[in-house]
């Protein structure tokens, strides 16, 4: 039983999430519908092909543009969007009452409990591999019944080195990551793991998990793409190839499945699964996004915001890739985060990510004039 076609609103169609989610769309015209496409307008090429092709009735470029697409009525939103700008079509989604399948990560983490209070039980749906394994293995137990989630890195394309050696590492080889085709911003996210951190904050906000029952394992070949350990001692996991195609037909269908949506795991063939400890000391980012996180307010905001400007200057030479996270972690002791006796707004967030870019760009521009003195 599949019900009635789903209203499907894109956002972010000419990336990744959202080339594949037409993918899906494509191969299941009985179950989906596209009626609202926008993108950030960087391929324009593509996304008038897209247009022609799926004829929805509303599309757009610019985040004004989503943010409006976000608004329309239909049944679920995907919000494939990558950074910040995700925020405001994230809060117009919610307010319109559409489901929202959520890739964007960042508006979630930077929003924190503003996004939360806009969203309906099991409104927010998780799209991130990771988030969406979680979600599986929690149809497994009761939520009292679980001890804790453990979140899977690749380690990316330096798992192994030491601190030492990440010294003089080039854009070229963080952007080549082993087992994942993605941007480029989650993709050197991915090199520091500072994606892994962001993951970190959105497990506590989506599933009401203490940070310090959420941990991370290095998993090298991304099989294992999230657990839940239980308090009898059995653990849960969810298991496929390292594709994106099975999360984000989960978030368009959820509860459903989508039948063939990706292979799944060759039984026949050897298959080795490896974990191993994360290395904190060469990849700090995951224990700085868990104080980020504790800490709350707009303190995920900020730290969120000073990558993207630091992972911008490492992509133009400005910087090295071991100055990224101390840098997010220069801007974050010098944030006073606002008292939680008010809720937080959207000004608020948005204030706090504006500060953040600017004196991270400050950060960025005396480290440049130092290093070519």
């Amino acid at each position: 039983m599949t019900g009635p076609v789903r209203d499907i609103v894109i956002l972010g169609s000419t990336g990744s999430i959202g080339t594949q989610a037409l993918e899906i769309v494509r191969a299941n015209p009985d179950r989906f519908r596209v009626v609202g496409l926008t993108a950030g307008g960087s391929n324009r090429e593509l996304f008038d092909a897209q247009v022609a092709e799926f004829a929805p009735a509303f599309h757009g470029l610019g985040e004004e543009a989503s943010t409006d697409a976000a608004g329309q009525q239909c049944d679920v939103v995907l919000n494939g969007i990558t950074g910040a700008v995700g925020l405001r079509p994230t809060l117009a989604a919610l307010d319109a009452g559409n489901t929202l399948a959520l890739a964007n990560k960042e508006s979630l983490i930077m929003g924190g409990s503003l996004v939360l209070d806009r969203a309906k039980p099991g409104q927010i749906v998780p799209v991130d591999s990771e988030h969406s394994a979680l979600a599986q293995c929690l149809r497994g137990g009761a939520p009292a019944e679980v001890r804790r989630l453990v979140l899977t890195a690749s380690g990316g394309p330096f798992r192994g080195r030491t601190r030492d050696q990440l010294e003089d590492v080039t854009v070229e080889e963080a952007l080549d990551h082993p087992t994942w085709a993605m941007g480029p911003v989650v993709t050197i996210n991915s090199a520091t793991l500072v994606n892994k951190g962001l993951e970190v904050i959105e497990a506590h906000l989506l599933f009401g998990i203490p940070f310090d029952r959420i941990e991370v394992v290095v998993h090298p070949t991304s099989v294992v793409h999230s657990m839940v350990e239980f308090v009898d001692g059995s653990t849960l996991v969810q298991a496929s190839p390292p594709t994106m195609l099975i999360p984000i037909a989960l978030g368009l269908a959820w509860p459903d499945r989508v039948p063939d949506a990706a292979p799944s795991v060759d039984w026949t063939k050897p298959e080795t699964w490896e974990f191993f400890p994360l290395d904190d000391d060469a990849f700090p980012a995951v224990a700085l996004a868990r104080s980020a996180g504790e800490r709350g307010g707009t303190a995920p905001a900020v730290y969120n915001a000073a990558n993207e400007v630091c992972v911008d200057a490492f992509r133009r030479g400005l910087i090295k890739f071991t100055a990224i996270v101390p840098t997010v972690q220069a801007v974050l002791s010098t944030h006073d985060v606002p008292s939680t006796e008010q809720a937080m707004t959207v000004d608020d967030v948005l204030a706090a990510d504006s500060w953040a870019r600017e004196t991270a760009r400050t950060y960025v521009t005396t480290a440049t004039t130092t290093r070519t003195e």
